[in-house]
């Protein structure tokens, strides 16, 4: 499986660029060997206890940009601390799901939720582990 967030980018003068071009980058490939980007570091083979070498240290926090699948694995491999989902009011019928069709169900507590002046919302979970379902009963 190939997990690559952004190899390069070029934002001019976007107010973000300066923070992307400034801070280290870390890509997880099976097939890049090189990074092209400044300050980039190409992470393989043991990606699970890279990450967990990452997150041990004391400054700064890791962002997945662009790639489902290597949040589904990070998700899988109890990697996430938090997640933040920006939901924009549009219907799109087609693309990359960010959650698969199948697999383990994960419960997520929520840690914040706020609203943009044109209808975006952004909430922020933490998984907590698999969800607790309650049952049924016909009495």
């Amino acid at each position: 499986m190939e997990w690559r967030a952004s190899v390069g980018i070029d934002l001019g003068s976007h107010p973000i660029a300066g923070a992307l071009n400034s801070h280290p980058k870390y890509v997880a490939s099976t097939t890049l060997t090189e990074a092209r980007w400044a300050d980039t570091t190409i992470l393989s083979g043991d990606v699970a206890t890279a990450i967990g070498e990452l997150k041990a240290k004391p400054a700064g926090e890791l962002q997945v940009h662009g790639s489902g699948a290597l949040i589904r694995w990070l998700l899988d491999n109890q990697l996430v601390d938090e997640i933040t989902l920006f939901v924009c009011p549009v219907v799109i019928g087609q693309g990359t799901r960010l959650f698969p069709d199948t697999g383990p169900d994960a419960a997520l507590e929520l840690v914040e939720s706020r609203s943009t002046p044109k209808g975006v919302t952004i909430q922020i979970y933490r998984p907590t582990g698999r969800p607790q379902y309650a049952t049924a009963s016909a009495n």
